[in-house]
């Protein structure tokens, strides 16, 4: 099994998270989809990631991929049985891939990281004030209402509580935090599920390709261990293009 994507993106994140759940080997190429080539736009033509190849099965998003998980390998299941809260956990994940992505990773990883680094310019500032002072507030007050005081969304573990969790990681690479004393139960669930052993596998990888140039960064990542393709789907350069992390 493999997996085309960034170790940074919350939606590789989710789905690396999930296999981990699963007790799943996989290799990954991890690439940003700026960088993909011509075969990684034949294999995700929105030039999206992550990418799963399982034999000659080829799926390009997250959310699909973590239902085949669940299906093909249902050891440690990531939905609860109830089909009420089967429901409520896609739904959860609904939200967080749509609502927490556009906020998380449009409104504030692209802008103050993904433009300056890649791009070498700017980021929208005015999208930045909007998404910190009013979007935000918003789906913060939404979460506080629905996550729990303690434990997980539906006693173990799983895709919802990940979905959730896994942008607010790359908040934290943009400095942002949850106020605790605005939003309790949300920042105690982040610091919760982001501690978890499913998320805590790949930080160090995370860490890894955040501080390397891209020029070096698949040989920075095959010496700290990740379980790296053979190949690759990387170019030298960025391309700009219909493209989403």
């Amino acid at each position: 099994m493999k997996i085309v994507g960034s170790y940074v993106s919350p939606y590789v994140r989710k789905v690396l998270a999930c296999l981990h759940l699963k007790g799943l080997a996989f290799e990954i190429d991890p690439i940003t989809p700026f960088y993909g080539n011509d075969d990684f736009a034949r294999l995700s033509p929105l030039r999206r990631i992550p990418v799963l190849i399982d034999g000659d099965l080829v799926l390009t998003d997250s959310s699909v991929i973590c239902a085949y998980l669940d299906e093909a390998y249902p050891g440690a299941p990531l939905l609860p049985a109830d089909p009420k809260a089967r429901a409520r956990a896609r739904w959860l994940e609904e939200y967080a891939d749509t609502r927490l992505g556009d906020l998380f990773i449009w409104g504030l990883f692209y802008q103050k990281f993904v433009h300056p680094v890649v791009w070498g310019e700017p980021g929208d500032q005015a999208r930045i004030d909007r998404t910190l002072n009013r979007d935000l507030p918003a789906a913060l007050d939404y979460l506080e209402g629905e996550l729990p005081a303690e434990g997980w969304l539906f006693e173990e573990f799983g895709l919802a509580d990940i979905a959730i969790a896994t942008f607010f990681r790359n908040g934290a690479y943009v400095d942002f935090e949850v106020d605790a004393s605005r939003w309790p139960r949300t920042a105690a669930f982040v610091a919760r599920a982001l501690a978890h052993e499913a998320f805590a596998v790949t930080l160090p990888f995370e860490r890894v390709q955040l501080g390397t140039d891209p020029k070096g960064r698949r040989q920075a990542l095959l010496a700290a261990g990740a379980p790296l393709t053979a190949e690759t789907m990387a170019t030298r350069e960025p391309r700009r293009g219909v493209m989403a992390l």
